[in-house]
């Protein structure tokens, strides 16, 4: 098992590696290849941070403009996704800023599960047909942004806590406080009961 770990986390140093040399060339057609595996995952977060998405399409766009920008402050050293994150992350809050509020209501809940993956098909969108992903979305949707971006982070983009922690600058135990608080406020409005933000 250690041996299967070890290369693992070759594998993926390896990846990250090669995506930092490739970013540091500037290689048009292995950036392409990143757009491609990353576009709706970048937009489908950044649907949820702002609610809007036309907002969030042009943040992508911003998204990878500042990647070919800092392509040098990416060192491989660590999985490209926290880096990824954290640059679109620091976009929409600074767009955010500028006047618009961070929040969802439950008819942008639901709008968020009609955002196409590329083939068409993801398990989200497929559990999306379901009566139960639409009272899920709707409770994600009401839940305070912090709590929100914190389980999507981890359970939707499959994140670890120290890459959350990365990403949105705050310590691993207040990660994992926002997921429990945020699993239990869900959990509770889930059951009927309404829940607490």
């Amino acid at each position: 098992m250690v041996a299967v770990v070890m290369a693992f986390s070759r594998l993926a140093e390896t990846e990250s590696q090669c995506i930092a040399r490739a970013l540091r060339r500037k290689d048009s057609e292995f950036i392409g290849r990143l757009v491609s595996q990353f576009h709706y995952r970048l937009l489908r977060y950044l649907v949820y941070l702002t609610s809007r998405r036309e907002q969030a399409e042009d943040l992508v766009q911003e998204t990878w403009m500042r990647v070919l920008e800092r392509a040098g402050q990416y060192n491989g050293r660590s999985r490209f996704e926290p880096w990824l994150f954290s640059i679109a992350r620091n976009l929409a809050i600074d767009h955010l800023r500028r006047g618009q509020k961070i929040g969802l209501n439950t008819h942008d809940a639901e709008a968020l599960l009609e955002v196409p993956a590329p083939d068409g098909h993801s398990p989200f969108a497929a559990a999306a047909k379901s009566e139960d992903a639409v009272r899920v979305a709707g409770a994600l949707a009401a839940l305070e942004p912090i709590y929100r971006e914190a389980l999507l982070l981890r359970f939707q983009e499959e994140l670890s806590l120290d890459e959350i922690a990365q990403v949105v600058g705050a310590p691993v135990s207040t990660i994992s406080s926002r997921i429990h608080r945020g699993l239990a406020i869900m959990r509770s409005r889930l059951e009927g009961g309404g829940g607490a933000a």
